[in-house]
């Protein structure tokens, strides 16, 4: 009997822990999805028209709106490489040179060749714009696209919450129906066979 009240107050005491990590944890993902949307609303990022190309292949649906969510930081995302990549003629910053080449200086490629790089008043190599503009573009995009991973994170923590909600709700429901105090059994006076 001292077993089965022990592993009773034991369900008792783990379901209470449960459930308060549960509701812990839900609270803190329902603030994470807050924050995020809040900080998204402050950058004032608003999505161009559907006739964009870049907008109607990823944010068609949002085309002149103002980003506020987790998915539409991350179309925003999209739409910035497409604009990087149409900027560049289709490179990345890794295909690109350091410099402007001085044989060609609109073309994006660039140069890593100093001597063949267009060069200031100093004389020293100019910096490839082109490239530099993918700098920016990633920061940007890093920027947008850990908003949308902190949508999603404070979203699997609401689910985490929940779970750890319902464990906590069945341990303290296992308690209380497999470990209560059981009273003593009475006896029964069964008659006994051949006597009379």
């Amino acid at each position: 009997m001292r077993q089965g009240k022990l592993l009773r107050i034991g369900g008792f005491i783990s379901g209470g822990v449960l459930i308060a990590f549960g509701i812990a944890v839900v609270a803190l993902g329902i603030w994470g999805i807050s924050f995020t949307r809040d900080h998204l609303k402050e950058e004032g990022i608003v999505f161009g028209p559907a006739s964009d190309p870049a907008v109607a292949e990823h944010a068609e649906q949002w085309a002149g709106e103002q980003v506020e969510t987790g998915r539409q930081a991350l179309a925003f995302a999209n739409v910035m490489r497409e604009h990087t990549l149409e900027s560049t003629n289709g490179m990345t910053y890794s295909q690109m040179g350091r410099f402007q080449s001085a044989e060609n200086p609109d073309d994006p490629a660039g140069t890593n060749d100093e001597a063949a790089a267009a060069k200031d008043e100093n004389g020293q190599p100019v910096a490839n714009a082109a490239r530099d503009i993918w700098v920016t573009e990633t920061a940007l995009t890093t920027a947008l696209n850990m908003g949308f991973m902190s949508e999603m994170l404070s979203v699997f923590s609401i689910v985490v919450g929940v779970a750890l909600l319902l464990t906590g709700i069945g341990f303290v429901i296992l308690a209380l129906a497999v470990f209560r105090s059981e009273q003593p059994a009475v006896a029964s006076a069964a008659p006994v066979p051949g006597t009379g």
